[in-house]
């Protein structure tokens, strides 16, 4: 990292946050991107792979160790499984868990889209589903990928979307294609290192946040790039060159708190993931605070309250 840099960022952070009185801690928090899975099932998982330190069994009790602490106690969880009966796994996950309030679950685009999606939809706690940012970019799933937003919309479900910053400009078209379709784009829409964006990440974010219908995760904040285990930077001046160009262009009422916790662990831990979030947006006011670790989640995945 430039030294210089980074020091110019931390001098712009103080005067940026120190006039402002902090506001207090959101009144709800919701974490929008966990993962959970396990190995020991008789069908295995397909991710993470075998030797990786995420290789183990992770439930909600495992994340609410490390969030509760922070006030974190209930969350959306998004599949990273390709596998269709790994979505019911979940749901039979959160009959029994009332901290899941929501389920991105995963189906891929083709002949079975529309029939697996009215079967996981009538569960109220499916409340969409997260594709490959590249199905966007492959012209052979094109119609199939325009077929399955329509539905989705139809359905009154949201769309998650990852990949790299070239997926971004189709994402924007799609949902002016779709206006009705609420779309979330995951992972900050992959900057990279805070200190060194990827070049095209700034102008795309730009394309993407001029639709109204597409929402921005604050998510995987701590791994854009690789540090040895759990050593991110934990000041928050040195996440501003993305926290900083997400609130100009999403503005207050399309960002979105989420975690990418376990896979979070490889950068930071909860807390300090955490932390550099919570600093930044109760700098914002209280209104900016509500709406980013609840009240936009609402607005953009309807979850549902649980008893």
């Amino acid at each position: 990292m430039n030294r210089r840099r980074f020091l110019q960022t931390t001098a712009a952070a103080a005067l940026i946050h120190e006039p402002a009185q902090a506001a207090p801690p959101a009144t709800r928090i919701i974490d929008t991107h966990t993962h959970f899975y396990d190995p020991t099932r008789p069908s295995g998982v397909p991710w993470p792979g075998k030797g990786s330190k995420l290789y183990r069994t992770v439930l909600p009790a495992d994340w609410l160790a490390v969030a509760a602490p922070h006030g974190v106690k209930e969350t959306v969880i998004v599949e990273a499984s390709p596998l269709v009966e790994d979505n019911q796994w979940i749901l039979d996950l959160a009959a029994k868990e009332k901290s899941i309030v929501g389920f991105v679950g995963h189906l891929d685009p083709g002949a079975e889209f529309a029939a697996n999606l009215k079967r996981f939809a009538a569960n109220p706690i499916f409340r969409g589903i997260r594709w490959s940012g590249n199905f966007l970019l492959d012209e052979a799933k094109r119609e199939s990928v325009l077929a399955g937003a329509k539905l989705l919309a139809e359905h009154g479900l949201e769309l998650d979307l990852n990949g790299p910053p070239a997926y971004l400009p189709h994402a924007a078209k799609l949902a002016a294609d779709i206006p009705d379709l609420r779309v979330l784009i995951n992972h900050l829409g992959a900057p990279g290192d805070p200190q060194a964006l990827r070049p095209e990440w700034k102008d795309n974010i730009r394309t993407v946040a001029k639709q109204p219908n597409v929402f921005m995760k604050v998510s995987a904040l701590v791994e854009q790039k690789q540090w040895p285990d759990g050593q991110a930077p934990r000041d928050t001046a040195y996440y501003l060159p993305i926290l900083d160009h997400l609130w100009e262009t999403f503005g207050p009422d399309r960002l979105i708190y989420g975690s990418d916790w376990p896979v979070s662990d490889r950068g930071a831990p909860y807390e300090v993931l955490f932390k550099i979030v919570d600093e930044y947006f109760r700098a914002k006011g209280p209104e900016a605070c509500e709406k980013y670790f609840w009240k936009n989640s609402l607005t953009a995945y309807r979850w549902i309250e649980r008893q």
